[in-house]
């Protein structure tokens, strides 16, 4: 998908890493779940009718790129949920230590 000129789909996970690689997307449903991906420009929703698909298709294609990915969306969401477990664990840890002195 990363090498890909313009992805359309009807996938909602799709949306979403076509975004993070910065690739136009073209979404075949009426609506989204994944507003991010519209307001970032990657992604635009075309409906369901040919004529729509088609016009959506050929707006992608002239789209400029775009390097902007949203805040966090960095591949990086199991480090920080290991991060705040462990320092959550330590905090409890820290307490109950307390509680025995």
């Amino acid at each position: 998908m990363k090498h890909a000129a313009l992805v359309v789909t009807d996938s909602g996970g799709i949306q979403e890493e076509t975004t993070c690689l910065g690739v136009p997307c073209v979404t075949v449903r009426e609506n989204t779940e994944r507003p991010v991906t519209i307001t970032y420009g990657t992604n635009t929703i075309a409906g369901t009718r040919k004529e729509n698909i088609q016009k959506a298709v050929n707006a992608q294609k002239c789209r400029r790129g775009n390097d902007r990915v949203p805040e966090k969306w960095d591949g990086r969401a199991g480090a920080r949920i290991v991060e705040t477990i462990a320092l959550e664990l330590q905090k409890r840890g820290l307490s109950q230590a307390a509680d025995l002195h």
